[in-house]
């Protein structure tokens, strides 16, 4: 867990000693982490280290069984709820690689999650409102609003999406997991400023990602590095501009 933290009123979460399997294989072994509402964390680590295994388990995946730990958001065990029931508590998950859903439009498909989310729909004006605000901080084209949920969209066209819903939505914690991979300069530019409009004293950010160049706009408050499954070194943004100068290799050689 971090030792140091900013105190906040906001919620809380709390991930102790997780360990996880895929395929009777363990991905995850230990890992200790909380992330406080006003705090954002960046998980940096090579490829197969174990950094989305952590989002999907968080957020419920069935390909993911957790062997042992908790996950808890302001005291309640995640783990023992339903992947709704998870994101109407508060927790959202930003994916990697956003699936597509043919026939369910964009507009659709984001007042149908905000309904489920509050207990009750949006006002229809109110909703188109805040569709339109979005889609505009985002410069997402109004037409996308029509269009069913990412077929056809380009890699930053999704990316933004993921972001258009973290605005709707507003949950007490965002897991981004590599929304930054995939992203021309300005898409990387835009889908940084959703995340800063989003991140509040109220919000807590765990935000997982390969390289630096997000962390230039979305600066982190604490950096983890992931290795072999486990948090292996912790320290703030200057340990970030480490990894970007010396690479992963030390932290490999150490874990094998």
């Amino acid at each position: 867990m971090s030792d140091t933290s900013r105190a906040s009123s906001g919620s809380t979460l709390e991930i102790r000693d997780l360990h996880v399997t895929v395929a009777d294989k363990e991905i995850l072994r230990g890992v200790n982490l909380t992330v406080r509402a006003g705090e954002t964390h960046a998980i940096m680590g090579p490829n197969g280290s174990g950094k989305s295994t952590l989002a999907y388990a968080i957020a419920g995946h069935p390909k993911y069984t957790i062997t042992s730990g908790q996950v808890l958001l302001d005291g309640v065990d995640l783990l023992e709820l339903t992947v709704d029931e998870r994101a109407r508590a508060g927790l959202f998950l930003a994916m990697q690689y956003p699936v597509e859903v043919p026939g369910v439009s964009v507009s659709n498909f984001l007042r149908t999650a905000v309904t489920s989310v509050r207990g009750e729909a949006p006002k229809l004006r109110e909703f188109a409102k805040d569709l339109k605000a979005g889609m505009d901080a985002l410069s997402i084209d109004a037409a996308f609003a029509q269009r069913n949920v990412n077929e056809g969209f380009s890699g930053g066209e999704k990316k933004r999406h993921e972001i258009l819903q973290l605005e709707l939505l507003k949950p007490k914690i965002a897991v981004l997991d590599e929304t930054d991979s995939g992203l021309d300069v300005d898409a990387l530019r835009v889908v940084s400023e959703g995340i800063n409009r989003f991140r509040s004293d109220e919000t807590g950010v765990l935000l997982i990602t390969h390289y630096t160049r997000i962390l230039r706009y979305v600066k982190p408050d604490f950096v983890h590095v992931f290795s072999a499954g486990r948090i292996v070194e912790q320290g703030g943004p200057e340990l970030a501009e480490k990894l970007e100068a010396e690479g992963y290799e030390a932290y490999t050689k150490a874990s094998a």
